[in-house]
């Protein structure tokens, strides 16, 4: 058992997506999403609405980090995904597994 004291947590952090998150981007996006869950988020957010679309690739690499942050103690947002990429979470059903919240209007 590790005794060392915790470290203090970072209420929340953001990571804004800007390109197409598919086989040949998700390592980019697994170590940037790695950096984020080092500094203990209780909330990571992950903003979609810049992403033009997602594949199974980048739908592992969002349900690896949401199992991460939530062995942290912590949870993981997804934030305006466009209605194609609601729809590919939905079809991976997944949508019932990470908590989706609709961008600012």
């Amino acid at each position: 058992m590790d005794n060392a004291p915790e470290r203090d947590r970072i209420p929340v952090v953001e990571v804004v997506v800007t390109e197409t998150v598919d086989v040949n981007s998700a390592p980019r996006l697994t170590a940037t999403l790695g950096e984020a869950l080092r500094i203990r988020p209780d909330q990571l957010i992950i903003d979609l609405e810049a992403c033009p679309s997602i594949d199974a690739a980048g739908i592992a690499v969002l349900l690896d980090a949401h199992r991460k942050v939530r062995r942290d103690g912590g949870y993981l947002t997804l934030r305006a995904p466009s209605d194609r990429l609601r729809r590919n979470l939905r079809l991976a059903r997944t949508d019932h597994v990470l908590h989706i919240i609709p961008g600012c209007p």
